[in-house]
């Protein structure tokens, strides 16, 4: 996402050469010299820019300063700095994106199958959509879309048979479907109705109280909101949050967050009058998660200093006024998840002496004695749940669910039956409720929402969505590969099930590989449109995530990072080998840590792949812990502050490993103007400096949404244009022909 096609006349003049390179030399001298500002020297540049050699587009100019950076004795330059800056606050870098944008949009629109794409997309999205209901109070609450909303509405009913009430209507809020419901949360006593909203994408959040018996919002707002849910007190008197410090509008997208506290905010008080619960102003770089049990007799505090899952806890006994919060388990060494709780005891999903994950309780009356409830397995402990007197415990088993019911003793009572290779998810509830909701999908099954008995272990249908498409059409198989040290890695194939491999499949592999995030089957209306379209999708189960436990996540993090990408790449030679498809028609995806990974292979095996969209990518691997909620990565990535971390970060950072005079396959880049997860300057800097150096004919463009963030809240027209492009760039550069009459 530079400034080609276009000059502003008489802007500025320098009268000592006609020559454009001349007039470049002196500007970034002038920058030097604090005598001339980035803007001007990009407005100069971009009337000076000749089309590339080797290419027949003509991309934006971007000017290059004279930055370098030492990193233990070691100068790294960093020519694109200034495409750092908040694209809000400087009119350079809002000027760099506009051109860009430009460029990126002429090119897609000469793309023929382009609008076809978006009519087949906007058709199959037309479905309704149901979210796993929350039950409080004897009232049923979940998300409902009926098909094109931008954002999803929320209904109430009181009972499952009864009509659903429309209670909250995000798209009343903004015109252009940018302020978003993030989260809701219905109080105990079935009187307040909590929820957070999300504007333009951004991570943060502002708390709003709708009366359930009025209809009416309170003036309560709750504002500078991150990184928290909302839990409320047993008698709905109120809920407890988790913020950051009110920050500066300039630094609101890019600063560092630190001095997390959780605070009680009581309903009908203001939120000056709240109450601070917890902060260690020492340990500012630390988070709280507030969560009040089931029986609203303590407050549990998990602590956390990163992504990774490695937590202290805290609790406080709210029964008992005035009691301060004791810390129960210290030091961050394991994952302790909390599960529920049954009087004095507390039950924790934990590796504490489980890598794939065991389930523990421990008594606050006697809290050095800890009681394994359920030990560990060959397959992995997602997560468990405590409801109707029973434990749900949902599994992995290379990537796909099982689930498995307990008595609080442990001792198994049944499974759940479930129909293949697919998620499930849900399975919430009170502990004294037996009843429960929870989702299955699978790449060739759209969601379908169940209530289950965990006492009965009667499961009844209770949603189920209609795609237009038939799921017999299509094959899910799962496959196992060795990656480059030998390791057996799983990948899951979809595809149309009359798909011939000749080796000339149009094929798209993603992955992620990172923060013990495990990839398992799940629907998704463009990957759907990518099969229906003729292509091949896969998803490789890399190293770095949480399919195999913690022993599998570690052998992806810090100085074993190369493993995620070596994994990535021996999922692309398999599918070769196999003949799916061939380098020519192979295409690579990824967001966030996924974009990481696809700029960082990309560098790597540039020969290997036909196209590739990095997606809001960390792609500055030296200074991605100096942004926002860069600081918490380090868990997984390590540090530039480091030695020997900065080393292994610099062998692969996307930024840095671009190699000028390099064949590049096709790259769309993406990202949006308000992602404050990681910040749009990875990508700008990235896609500045592989238009820089790409010595072929593949296009190089950077996409960049405005009014969106990391991709949380973006309203549905937005997400159908932004696939009909990604896939349209994919059509064009895999040299793809659709099925006769598609989107017709």
């Amino acid at each position: 996402m530079a400034f080609p096609l276009y000059c502003i006349p008489n802007y500025w003049r320098l009268r000592s050469s006609n020559s454009s390179g001349y007039l470049i030399r002196q500007g970034v001298e002038m920058i030097r010299q604090g005598t001339i500002s980035i803007l001007v020297l990009t407005m100069i540049a971009s009337c000076s820019r000749d089309d590339p050699a080797s290419n027949s587009i003509k991309y934006p100019d971007t000017v290059k300063v004279d930055h370098t950076d030492s990193y233990h004795g070691t100068e790294v330059a960093d020519p694109y700095r200034w495409l750092e800056d908040d694209v809000r606050e400087s009119d350079a870098v809002r000027l760099w994106v506009e051109k860009q944008n430009e460029t990126t949009f002429a090119y897609l629109k000469t793309i023929e199958e382009r609008d076809a794409i978006r009519a087949r997309l906007e058709e199959l999205w037309n479905y309704e959509r149901f979210g796993l209901p929350t039950k409080k109070a004897g009232r049923y609450f979940y998300s409902y879309n009926d098909g094109l909303q931008n954002q999803s509405v929320i209904h109430m009913q009181a009972r499952l048979e009864d009509e659903p009430r429309l209670l909250i209507d995000p798209n009343t809020w903004s015109e252009d479907g940018t302020v978003a419901l993030a989260s809701y949360h219905p109080s105990p006593d079935g009187r307040f109705f909590a929820y957070l909203v999300q504007d333009g994408g951004s991570d943060w959040r502002t708390a709003q109280v709708l009366s359930l018996d009025t209809g009416d919002v309170l003036a309560d707002k709750v504002e500078w909101l991150k990184f928290t849910s909302l839990s409320w007190a047993a008698d709905g008197s109120g809920f407890y949050y988790s913020r950051f410090p009110v920050t500066q509008d300039g630094e609101k997208f890019q600063s560092l967050n630190t001095n997390h506290a959780v605070y009680f905010h009581r309903i009908g008080d203001t939120q000056e009058n709240d109450t601070l619960v917890y902060l260690r102003p020492e340990n500012p770089e630390w988070l709280y998660f507030g969560s009040v049990t089931d029986d609203g007799a303590y407050l549990v505090i998990t602590v956390a200093k990163g992504t990774d899952d490695r937590y202290q806890i805290i609790y406080q006994d709210l029964r008992k006024e005035g009691s301060a919060p004791v810390m129960l388990i210290e030091g961050f060494d394991f994952d302790y998840t909390l599960a529920g709780s049954i009087g004095s005891e507390l039950y924790f999903r934990s590796n504490n002496a489980a890598p794939r994950g065991r389930l523990i309780a421990i008594d606050l009356d006697r809290p050095g004695e800890w009681r394994e409830v359920i030990p560990q397995t060959d397959d992995v402990l997602s997560k468990a749940s405590l409801v109707g007197g029973r434990i749900v415990a949902q599994y992995m088993q290379d990537a796909w669910s099982l689930v498995r019911i307990h008595d609080t003793h442990g001792k198994l009572l049944s499974s759940v039956d479930l129909p293949g290779i697919g998620s499930a998810s849900g399975f919430d509830g009170m502990v004294d409720d037996p009843e429960t909701f929870f989702q299955y999908e699978s790449f060739d099954t759209p969601p379908t929402v169940n209530r289950f008995d965990v006492v009965t272990g009667e499961v009844e249908l209770f949603k189920k969505s209609n795609v237009d498409f038939d799921s017999d059409d299509y094959v899910v198989e799962q496959v196992f590969y060795r990656s480059k040290d030998g390791t057996r890695v799983p990948m899951f194939i979809a595809h149309r099930n009359d798909i011939v491999q000749d080796g000339n499949r149009p094929t798209l592999l993603y992955g992620y590989g990172g923060f013990n995030i495990s990839e398992t089957p799940e629907f998704s209306i463009t990957r759907l449109a990518w099969m229906e379209m003729g292509g091949v999708y896969a998803v490789a189960n890399l190293r770095g995530g949480g399919e195999y436990g913690e022993a599998w996540h570690k052998a992806g993090t810090k100085l074993q990072k190369q493993n995620v990408f070596d994994d990535f790449i021996a999922a692309g030679e398999y599918l070769i080998a196999e003949k799916f498809t061939r380098p020519a028609k192979l295409a690579i995806f990824g967001g966030s840590n996924g974009g990481l990974l696809v700029g960082a292979v990309v560098n790597q095996r540039p020969e290997l792949f036909g196209a590739a969209i990095p997606a809001v990518g960390v792609m500055d691997m030296l200074r991605f812990h100096q942004f926002t909620a860069g600081r918490f990565w380090v868990d997984d990535y390590g540090s530039s502050n480091d030695p020997e971390e900065f080393k292994a970060l610099l062998a692969y950072s996307p930024y840095h490993n671009l190699q000028p005079g390099t064949e590049y396959p096709a790259v769309l880049v993406t990202t949006a103007d308000t992602d404050d997860r990681v910040v749009p300057g990875h990508s700008f800097k990235y896609a500045a400096a592989i238009q820089a150096a790409q010595a072929g004919d593949a296009p190089v463009l950077i996409r960049v949404e405005t009014r969106a963030g990391h991709g949380a809240g973006v309203p549905t027209a937005k997400i159908i244009e932004d696939y009909a492009d990604r896939w349209a760039f994919l059509v064009e550069n895999l040299d793809m022909k659709l099925p006769e009459g598609y989107g017709k």
